[in-house]
């Protein structure tokens, strides 16, 4: 069953040239969208979290999960110049290991896209309501957070996840331009930080590198449970694999996009979690039997309300602001924060984009509604899936914290990089001599290291964010056997809705690029 109903690769790509989107995408739009999938909430919000998790050690954890993504995209980058179509892990597993398994990843993403955009949507507001605060003018405190983290109603969350729906759907390359006027922004305030943090290191701040030790599996605690935590800071890369059917030369590109904004992007990281650390440190907060305070708890948020806590860094809503507060910088503080409010929109862009097109192949192959893969006559945008996609991000936004969303978009992205690798490995050997422009070098090192690596990663996460990901697991399944599996064109009842495959494909298949937006 779980292995049943593969869909020949020959004709994925034939699916994909029937009924396609425009390739409008070159190398540098592509690792422009992966540094503005990447560099956001992660770097922006969640170093308290990890500071709070690790101490000092959060810098062992972000060089974790920088490994792990890199083993992670140089299997990402071979089959996206195998398969150059949308649809990402979900395609690739449809395409080697079976239908099943497609649906569970595919059902996996939503995960990683969906609840990531409204995790980057919460962030954004943490930043917007500091600055809102600063000015006097601010949001009544049931508006600032949602009902689970002290609040009632994320307004902002909810009305920018709206905002960036309405881009989406008016076109990809406008969404394209915009997101790299916002990468250049967010690159800008990174590099100010940069420049003002790394003179005020400080070398005490690094003694007790290990405060709450190496972790413990469903601990959610220790330098594991924060490199589990912060790998919520490089998920966005992958995204663009989503973008495949909408570039130019994918074959070439595509890996680029990938292996280039990730790299750019660990540089940035590693430098500013230093510039963090050392120059005000990252002190836990710890119970009377000297445990880690769980983040995203009642009692976390108790001890950061109170005077000796307020200032620290790991109870900031907007650290790397906040750091450079404490530098006595507060026109520069001031200016990070804006540039995170500007430019943190990108995030939530990529993320939602990547979720629409996911749910587009999905909806092409039969097992969503024909209605997901509807293109809009002018705007050459899946308009019928982004909206929905927008409403629900915008729901999550305004109800749920951003520690809980992006452990939670953790577990799928780790499910979907384990699907990748294996199927990388599993390809290698069922059709050795097909083309591709990419192959990852030593598969039989890096792939098992990528799934060892994700594995690790997972079993890091909290208890509770691993129960989540069971019950939408199961959730998917139901859904997929009560319609999915009957609607699927691979049903043989469906079978002439499957396009034909071509008697010969070119090695390289070409597709219609399309008119220039």
């Amino acid at each position: 069953m779980l292995f049943q109903r593969v869909k020949p690769l020959d004709q994925i790509l034939a699916t994909a040239e029937k009924k396609s989107l425009k390739r409008q995408l070159g190398a540098f739009q592509l690792t422009m969208l992966g540094i503005g999938a990447i560099i956001g909430t992660g770097i922006f919000v969640l170093t308290a979290e990890a500071g709070q998790k690790a101490g000092p050690g959060m810098m062992y954890a972000f060089v974790i999960a920088a490994v792990v993504c890199a083993l992670a995209a140089l299997c990402y980058s071979e089959l996206a110049s195998m398969i150059p179509v949308s649809g990402s892990a979900y395609t690739y597993s449809y395409g080697v290991m079976g239908e099943t398994i497609a649906w569970i990843v595919g059902w996996a993403l939503v995960l990683e896209y969906a609840v990531a955009a409204g995790a980057v949507s919460v962030g954004w507001s943490g930043y917007v309501n500091g600055l809102l605060k600063s000015t006097g003018v601010g949001l009544p405190q049931f508006l600032q957070t949602g009902p689970f983290d002290g609040g009632g109603f994320n307004l902002l969350a909810f009305l920018v996840a709206l905002v960036v729906t309405c881009l989406l759907v008016l076109g990809t390359s406008k969404s394209a331009k915009v997101n790299a006027v916002m990468v250049c922004i967010k690159v800008a305030a990174l590099i100010a930080f940069i420049v003002v943090a790394l003179p005020a290191v400080n070398k005490v701040n690094f003694e007790d590198f290990t405060p709450t030790g190496w972790g413990s599996p469903m601990g959610g605690i220790g330098v594991l449970g924060a490199a589990a935590s912060i790998f919520f800071a490089y998920v966005g890369f992958d995204a663009v694999s989503t973008a495949a059917e909408e570039t130019k030369n994918p074959n070439r590109n595509i890996p680029i996009g990938l292996i280039g904004s990730l790299l750019v992007c660990t540089v940035f990281y590693l430098l500013v979690s230093y510039g963090a650390v050392g120059a005000i440190g990252a002190k836990p907060l710890m119970d009377s039997a000297g445990n880690a305070l769980a983040t995203g708890s009642q009692a976390l948020a108790a001890a950061c309300a109170s005077p000796a806590h307020i200032n620290d860094l790991v109870c900031s809503k907007e650290p790397l602001a906040h750091v450079i507060r404490e530098l006595k910088f507060p026109w520069l503080a001031g200016a990070i924060g804006m540039a995170a409010s500007l430019a943190l929109p990108s995030v939530i862009l990529m993320m939602i984009y990547g979720q629409t097109r996911i749910f587009f192949t999905m909806s092409r192959d039969g097992l969503l509604p024909e209605a997901f893969s509807r293109v809009h006559p002018k705007f050459h945008t899946p308009h019928v899936i982004t909206l929905i996609t927008g409403v629900f991000v915008s729901l999550f936004a305004a109800l749920f914290p951003v520690g809980i969303l992006a452990d939670i978009s953790n577990a799928g992205t780790l499910f979907a990089f384990i699907a990748v690798s294996v199927g990388v490995m599993v390809l290698r050997i069922k059709d050795p001599g097909r083309k591709r422009s990419f192959r990852a070098p030593l598969i039989w090192l890096v792939g098992p290291l990528a799934v060892a690596g994700c594995l690790l990663l997972f079993a890091n996460l909290s208890g509770k964010t691993l129960m989540v990901f069971v019950v939408w697991a199961l959730i998917g399944l139901v859904f997929y056997f009560a319609y999915g599996y009957r609607k699927s064109h691979m049903n043989p009842a469906n079978a002439h809705m499957l396009e034909p495959i071509p008697a010969a494909m070119p090695a390289e298949p070409k597709f219609h690029e399309g008119p220039q937006a």
